[in-house]
């Protein structure tokens, strides 16, 4: 029931983005669903939550030496943008390495030293539910890179 509650206040907020909401629903409850108009919500609500999980704001912080000065950040429009941007950092610095190779390759492990080589290393990742960033470590942002790089193989 809370459920259900959430997704009607849910659907007045997103009411002016969702096309045609009560055409959709006229046609549930037209192929004979009782609940159509709840069940249409709660698909709403999980859509809604999935656009959510891959549009979170993320800043990532670092420090690439013991000096301060070397203190920087980057913001990204998603965790999945903020993974790539780093594995970007990491290519070029490989590209900075070795000019004279043109197709450069690394692996997972490459890419750990790499991360595990900055003084610091932290995001910061915005959660629509509480309206705040939530701070995560290197461990994270080692565990989302290897999860991003695996959708990228696929």
């Amino acid at each position: 029931m809370v459920l259900l509650q959430c997704c009607s206040e849910l659907s007045l907020r997103l009411s002016s983005i969702i096309p045609d909401r009560e055409t959709v629903i006229g046609l549930l409850c037209h192929f004979g669903m009782i609940y159509a108009r709840d069940l249409f919500f709660f698909l709403l609500l999980i859509l809604f939550s999935c656009y959510m999980q891959s549009n979170r704001h993320t800043i990532i912080l670092m420090q690439t030496s013991q000096y301060r000065a070397t203190r920087t950040f980057m913001d990204f429009d998603s965790i999945s943008q903020a993974m790539d941007g780093i594995c970007g950092l990491y290519e070029r610095k490989l590209k900075e390495i070795n000019p004279a190779i043109r197709n450069l390759s690394y692996d997972i492990s490459d890419l750990y030293n790499f991360i595990d080589g900055l003084a610091d290393l932290s995001a910061l990742v915005y959660d629509h539910s509480i309206q705040a960033y939530l701070p995560y470590d290197r461990q994270w942002i080692k565990h989302k890179t290897l999860h991003h790089l695996k959708k990228l193989a696929h």
